[in-house]
């Protein structure tokens, strides 16, 4: 049936396409029940359409499974091989809302698929039983010391997309000889393993652990040792909106804001909820500015609100608009002027904290190569470490714990595509451009300061130093 099909589309396929489908077929369709199901399940989906749309969604179905189970199974063999007591210790696996529900794909099945691979090799797995954001995963991975982290998410990409982010035991994202070693382990596993495929099993093991509730819990308490002005918070004025932008981020910004004893950000009702279309938004990166947050605005106009926070569909991408009183105009600030401000804040609450300038030499602030060099210049001036890395936050966090495992304290680092470490006492919480929620709050003017305008005379030098 598949080969009359293929002859019948012809040219309508590509190249590739075509070596997907035969790849699929070849390596795991006639040896495993659940392809043959799907493809059951597919052929229900569509009695009427064209031949050419249900190959092309059975083939990007396989293409998914293809790919999630080599890059479990790879990454597996090469934890096996690095960690003797990975037995023991375990890895976590969270997972974000996008699906495709004709070809039954999701990042919920793609992530019981990986929990699969992983407890047929007699791997413990803490599988979240629900969406989570994706810095609750290196979170996860410090919190139980377990050996690694796997996040199913293409993050801000298009609602085609998927992916999957691996975290080291270290909780930071892996560079150097792990990315080249998974990479080797992955190429010695083509095949997908006959006693793998059995997901529905695998949710029944007893290696299988939710670590959904007690993460939760230990995060929003965790948090709540950066909480610097907790009296002044519960009478804040300051009306905030907030966008999750059709993904994970809502339930969780709420809870933030509670740990801090803040109001509650006003929610964006037409994207509160995960809904993998993202049926408002061109594209679901905050990054794109004006063009993610206009409903942000409207909700923002209608309840008096200054401030806009924006997370991306996975929550570890942050973007900020101000209102600016003046001009009547709201303004986005850049990854760059966020790490100025945030990083002038938390150095501000931290030397309140610390007024002995001898413990200066043991604090360090970073940013990627690509970014600003204010947090240098600040450092010049205040006579602490500044590390400029290579891009990317794989870079950041894993220099960041370096320093703290010989005794330092790294406060802050930022990158210019808007993420943002905050005080790596909580280094867990944050890998691959994320951020801890309580940054913008004490931003946003509720911990203590009023919002900083750009547009005032105070920011000028903010403005300046942030380009250069």
């Amino acid at each position: 049936m598949m080969e009359a099909l293929l002859k019948k589309l012809g040219n309508k396929l590509n190249g590739t396409s075509m070596r997907v489908y035969r790849d699929g077929v070849d390596s795991c369709w006639k040896k495993t029940p659940a392809m043959a199901n799907q493809y059951e399940v597919l052929a229900d989906h569509y009695p009427s359409s064209s031949d050419y749309e249900f190959l092309y969604t059975l083939i990007t179905w396989i293409r998914y499974v293809q790919s999630e189970f080599r890059q479990s199974s790879g990454f597996c063999c090469y934890l096996e091989q690095t960690f003797g007591d990975l037995k023991e210790r375990g890895v976590v696996i969270g997972y974000d809302a996008r699906a495709h529900p004709p070809s039954g794909g999701s990042s919920k099945r793609f992530a019981s698929l990986a929990a699969a691979v992983f407890t047929s090799r007699g791997v413990p797995v803490h599988l979240f039983s629900d969406i989570t954001p994706t810095p609750f995963v290196p979170f996860t991975v410090s919190h139980l010391s377990l050996c690694a982290g796997i996040m199913i998410t293409a993050s801000h990409n298009p609602k085609q997309d998927n992916g999957y982010k691996v975290y080291w035991e270290n909780g930071a994202q892996i560079v150097s000889p792990h990315d080249k070693g998974i990479s080797k382990a992955i190429e010695g596993n083509l095949e997908p393993w006959p006693e793998s495929w059995n997901a529905e099993e695998a949710l029944k093991s007893p290696l299988l652990k939710d670590p959904y509730q007690d993460v939760h819990t230990q995060y929003f308490k965790a948090i709540q040792k950066l909480c610097h002005y907790r009296d002044i918070n519960k009478s804040s004025k300051v009306k905030i909106v907030h966008t999750s932008v059709h993904g994970v981020g809502h339930t969780f910004v709420q809870s933030a804001f509670k740990a801090f004893d803040l109001p509650p950000p006003y929610a964006v009702e037409e994207q509160k909820d995960p809904d993998p279309e993202f049926p408002t938004v061109k594209y679901p990166n905050p990054e794109e500015g004006e063009g993610v947050l206009t409903l942000s605005f409207a909700l923002a106009e209608k309840e008096g609100a200054s401030v806009v926070l924006a997370n991306d569909p996975d929550a570890d991408r942050l973007a900020v608009a101000e209102k600016q009183e003046r001009y009547g105009l709201w303004r986005v600030f850049s990854g760059n002027e966020l790490g100025a401000l945030l990083g002038w804040w938390l150095f501000s609450c931290w030397k309140q904290q610390n007024p002995e300038a001898a413990v200066l030499k043991n604090l360090y602030m970073l940013s990627s190569t690509v970014s600003s060099k204010i947090l240098r210049a600040i450092a010049l001036k205040e006579g602490f470490h500044f590390e400029e890395t290579l891009t990317g936050f794989k870079w950041m966090g894993n220099r960041a714990k370096e320093l703290i495992d010989q005794g330092n304290t790294v406060l802050f680092a930022f990158e210019e595509a808007i993420g943002m470490h905050n005080n790596f006492y909580f280094f867990f919480h944050t890998s691959c451009s994320t951020y801890t929620k309580n940054d913008i709050l004490t931003f946003s003017g509720v911990e203590g300061v009023q919002p900083l305008s750009c547009s005032e005379h105070s920011a000028v030098p903010v403005r300046d130093m942030a380009h250069r």
